[in-house]
């Protein structure tokens, strides 16, 4: 066996095929391809085109669009309707700001990929081993906290990499960008593998540099500052440098996190410094203030932004259509908002231009039964949250609908994911719950509370939950979770809820005197705040016992949940 060979067995699945035949190869054959008989390796390949099918879905097909900074024009969303009711598709929006299509017929799927890529989109290495859709704020050069426009940096990095036959597809694995000139943004962009954040270093504005995020962990500081004209140059020598150095073997780990983990941050600098030759600055202030936005906004040029909340990120044509219409009369700015809203930009007053269809403006719910990872169809599930609630403090929810964590979940202030379960009776459907996110400067990501709650409980126990908040001093959610409920463990928070609902009342959190204890100070707060309940006995080395029992307790039903609505099979949804 020659050394070659010996190193392609080493490789994952997916890079055998890259060393065979590259991506950019494979689209020379675009037009020969026959999409009712695509093999492991077709579906591989197409991803880097923004076309998604699985082998087990073999007759089902999505398109995405890759919308940079999510600016797309209202000529072009127009477009976009037109053809989503030409073919009878279903159009979701994206957690990067993008605009996904389902529901093709085998037949169309050539004619709709062709039509989509002339309206001034692209739907290149919107899925695959790429560069995925860059994002930033929505408010970005025209809010009241802005202080760098990143559109045409943006814009710059796309052009890079969007067809260079050097990274199209063979990137180790797929990297996210996010970029923010705001000193406050609507969403975290911590969750990004790269994350340039506004910072401050000698009176002068630019980017530090944060590397390794990902929808379950923080982005890390690797101490480099910016200025506004090397952040292109940087990024160059970044993807260079992850083509090169990072891992191609186990898939489970090939993100950028694992590079940092395997030679470390100091490791990683080094090889980006090569590829950039230049000497980095250290880091500057990160300017990142926590705001809680309105739907209506002034911006700096005295016009406003109104946002527009959709149903948990669905949109049919009749809506696409009314909203391109009014940007176009009004000339407004259309921008599509990572956390599945659309905003108008550049409106003459704050009056509401038409009702949004749903309380969604601080919920991101991934695509639910629409992705074939995904059991239950998520947006349908956000009707066993307290929504109302949600909506009145501004908090922040990321329903996934599996462990990959599409909608964020960790880098929000309470996060959900949607499981099935058996351990309830016949309760089949439910959510693991995570807090403790703080996630404005991305100090850290939310930690599971409860393995499951059942979904006919989880209003309820989120509505305890948000209760606590309320009846605590502090301004929003986040500084609840900061001040209060990262000051205790993680399964004494659990402990401390399940307490509440046994013995039905709402005692708050007993901060002042028993902050960051041991698991025995713990124990000790719990038996003397909750003395009639008949968890303690189970309470010896962990808490994990007495968790498992009294949620049980509580929560498991006889017969048939009145409340669960089976998620509708995707061979039928429409």
């Amino acid at each position: 066996m020659t050394q070659n060979e010996e190193i392609e067995n080493q490789l994952n699945k997916r890079e055998k095929y890259k060393a065979r035949l590259r991506p950019i190869d494979y689209f020379k054959e675009f037009e020969s391809i026959d999409f009712e008989s695509l093999g492991e390796g077709d579906r591989f390949y197409l991803q880097d085109f923004g076309i998604f099918n699985v082998d087990f879905l073999e007759d089902e097909f999505t398109i995405r669009l890759r919308v940079p900074s999510g600016r797309v024009s209202a000529k072009q969303f127009s477009y976009i309707a037109d053809v989503v009711e030409q073919y009878d598709l279903t159009v979701v929006l994206t957690a990067r700001g993008g605009i996904q299509l389902h529901n093709f017929d085998v037949d169309d799927v050539h004619d709709v990929w062709k039509k989509l890529n002339s309206c001034g989109l692209t739907t290149w290495q919107s899925f695959g081993d790429n560069i995925r859709n860059i994002v930033s704020d929505v408010y970005d050069g025209i809010g009241k906290y802005a202080e760098i426009e990143t559109y045409s940096i943006v814009q710059e990095m796309q052009d890079f990499i969007l067809q260079n036959p050097r990274y199209v597809g063979m990137l180790p694995r797929r990297v996210s960008v996010g970029i923010s000139g705001n000193s406050a943004n609507v969403t975290s962009l911590f969750a990004n593998d790269v994350y340039f954040a506004l910072a401050k270093k000698d009176d002068i504005f630019g980017f530090n540099v944060y590397l390794g995020g990902k929808n379950t962990e923080v982005a890390q500081d690797a101490d480099i500052f910016l200025k506004k004209d090397e952040v292109i140059n940087f990024f160059k020598a970044l993807v260079e440098a992850f083509y090169l150095h990072g891992s191609r073997l186990m898939r489970s780990r090939t993100r950028i996190v694992n590079t940092i983990e395997d030679i470390g941050m100091d490791g990683l600098k080094a090889h980006i410094q090569r590829e950039y030759k230049q000497k980095f600055q250290s880091a500057g202030e990160l300017q990142a203030k926590k705001v809680i936005f309105s739907n209506h906004e002034l911006l700096k040029d005295g016009t406003f932004a109104f946002c527009y909340q959709t149903d948990f990120a669905r949109l049919d044509v009749d809506e696409m259509k009314k909203i391109s219409k009014f940007a176009f009369d009004n000339d407004a700015e259309i921008r599509l908002g990572v956390d599945h809203n659309i905003y108008l930009m550049g409106l003459k007053d704050d009056t509401v231009p038409f009702e949004s269809p749903k309380e969604s403006s601080t919920v991101v719910a991934c695509a639910g039964n629409l992705c074939p990872y995904s059991s239950w169809s998520i947006k349908d599930e956000t009707s066993y949250i307290p929504l109302s609630k949600i909506k009145e403090h501004s908090i922040e929810v990321g329903f996934s609908g599996c462990s990959k964590g599409c909608a964020r979940h960790c880098h929000t202030d309470i996060g959900l994911i949607g499981l099935k379960t058996q351990n309830f009776g016949d309760t089949e459907g439910g959510s693991r719950v995570f807090l403790g996110a703080v996630h404005t400067d991305g100090t850290s990501v939310g930690k599971t509370v409860f393995p499951m709650v059942p979904y006919i409980h989880l209003n309820d126990t989120l509505s305890l939950i948000i209760k606590l908040y309320e009846q605590s001093s502090e301004k929003n959610f986040e500084e609840f979770t900061s001040n209060v409920l990262n000051k205790f463990s993680s399964e004494f928070i659990a402990l401390w809820l399940l307490a509440n609902i046994s013995t039905k009342q709402i005692l708050d959190l007993p901060l002042k005197e028993n902050t960051n204890l041991n698991f025995e100070k713990e124990k000790e707060v719990l038996l003397k705040s909750f003395s009639e309940v008949d968890f303690l006995d189970t309470m010896d080395e962990s808490f994990f016992e007495s968790i498992d029992a009294l949620s049980k307790k509580l929560w498991s039903v006889e017969g048939k949940d009145p409340h669960y609505v089976p998620a509708i099979s995707r061979t039928n949804y429409r």
